[in-house]
């Protein structure tokens, strides 16, 4: 792991490496407020092996967000449903918790260490079974953001077809 580059490969370090009965990340530019946290464990929530926040799920709020950014995101987020996680509205919002025994599953088997490590993680939950749940967030655009529609759509949309060869490869375990 000490060659491994980019922010998947730091989330997944983190991930196998951490303890507690939950493991949650958010991402640097803390878009969405630290008291969202709460919404994403129990007793506010319950019945979930993943929980992902949603700026799409019925009462999200979104600020200072530009059009261009708004339908972007819908744009990407429609090819990911498409072509791989169907019926989720809102893969790359930063907020993610897992179940620690989910964590320490699904993260061994991340190949992907750039953009679209999140979209990996969830393919191989819901084909391990696991359950995903949309939270309602408050998420707030900065425009200090690395994010790069044209160049991150072309590489997510590669990532996909990457998921799907290895998938076929059985190197996400088996069903």
């Amino acid at each position: 792991m000490q060659s491994e580059r980019g922010k998947g490969a730091a989330v997944r370090r983190g991930m196998l490496e951490a303890k507690g009965e939950y493991c949650f990340m958010c991402d640097a530019d803390l878009s969405m407020p630290v008291d969202e946290i709460s919404k994403f464990i129990p007793p506010a929530l319950e019945g979930f092996d993943i929980a992902i926040a949603s700026r799409e799920a019925k009462g999200a709020v979104r600020y200072n967000e530009p059009p261009y950014r708004h339908f972007g995101g819908r744009g990407i987020n429609f090819i990911i449903q498409l072509f791989i996680l169907p019926g989720l509205n809102d893969t790359q919002c930063g907020f993610k918790c897992f179940r620690a025994e989910v964590a320490k599953d699904i993260f061994k088997y991340q190949t992907l260490h750039g953009w679209s490590f999140d979209i990996e993680l969830l393919y191989i939950a819901r084909r391990r079974g696991y359950r995903v749940k949309e939270v309602p967030i408050h998420w707030y655009h900065f425009s200090d953001s690395k994010v790069s529609a044209l160049r991150d759509a072309v590489r997510m949309i590669q990532d996909i077809f990457r998921i799907h060869a290895n998938a076929w490869r059985g190197k996400y375990g088996a069903r």
